[in-house]
């Protein structure tokens, strides 16, 4: 067996510290992409919906923090209701940040008579950008990895040793390793997310697919390419137990993946054929 892994670098996911309140790393690459972001709508000349930006943003926080409270820590939520609106705090999930989302946009595009594809199609290249940056977040605040691997480019995540110690019961073999090392080497699949999630993505939305070919194009090939790669990766992430689908066959984001595959074959298929 392999015992030459990755030491999980000594970072310290708070970046500032203002009394009492932790401002974590996480928070401060979510603001620095979305400031970014509206850097490359300005270069782009994309002013007509420039303050779609600022209510997408507002969005992506309430859906993703929300979000990330009724899938994995409801029982924190029930004890201490208050942590819903420490956003500094970080913790975020993808998808309750795309129900946000999608949720602002579909008011807005309601309010403003305007078509809710064409919105989506301006903003879903420049999504895999936020996604990498929270994957790299994800990494620095040591959350999010992968299940018990002995490949050469696992980690070793100090913050694993809960589910270390339920593994290596069921797993005798990899006892000594947990002894060396006082973890046990797992996927880093904060850094495969960052690299297909983030920058694959985005190289497909805008060098491979660049030109938009009719609305909803764009949209439905980032639904079908994003929730190919999610269900993809979650194979080898620690899954959360509790929220297994289908007798222990899918988790909970694999299942949304399922249904942004859908969703996203239907909307290629309905506009190409011109019937929505």
């Amino acid at each position: 067996m392999n015992t030459k892994y990755f030491l999980f670098p000594n970072i310290n996911p708070i970046f500032l510290k203002i009394n009492k309140i932790n401002i974590y790393w996480y928070s401060i690459l979510y603001l620095i992409n979305f400031l970014f972001i509206i850097n490359i709508f300005k270069i782009k000349n994309i002013k007509k919906n420039n303050n779609l930006l600022y209510y997408c943003f507002i969005g992506l926080l309430l859906g993703g923090k929300i979000g990330y409270i009724i899938f994995y820590h409801i029982s924190d939520f029930i004890k201490n209701p208050i942590i819903l609106i420490k956003l500094w705090e970080g913790g975020m999930s993808f998808f309750g940040g795309l129900i946000g989302t999608i949720i602002v946009l579909v008011i807005y595009a309601y309010k403003k008579k305007k078509n809710f594809l064409l919105l989506t199609d301006s903003i879903v290249p420049i999504v895999p950008l936020g996604i990498g940056m929270g994957r790299i977040g994800n990494f620095i605040n040591s959350e999010l990895w992968g299940k018990v691997t002995n490949v050469s480019w696992a980690f070793i995540f100090p913050n694993s040793i809960e589910k270390d110690l339920i593994y290596i019961q069921k797993n005798l073999k990899y006892k000594k390793l947990f002894i060396q090392y006082g973890n046990l080497p797992r996927h880093p699949t904060q850094i495969y997310e960052f690299f297909l999630e983030g920058i694959f993505l985005f190289f497909i939305l805008n060098v491979i697919f660049k030109k938009n070919f009719f609305v909803g194009y764009k949209s439905s090939l980032f639904l079908l390419f994003y929730g190919i790669i999610r269900f993809f990766v979650e194979n080898f992430r620690e899954p959360n137990i509790q929220f297994y689908f289908f007798y222990y066959y899918f988790t909970i984001e694999q299942f949304f993946s399922i249904l942004m595959i859908i969703f996203g074959l239907i909307i290629f298929y309905k506009k190409l054929n011109n019937k929505i």
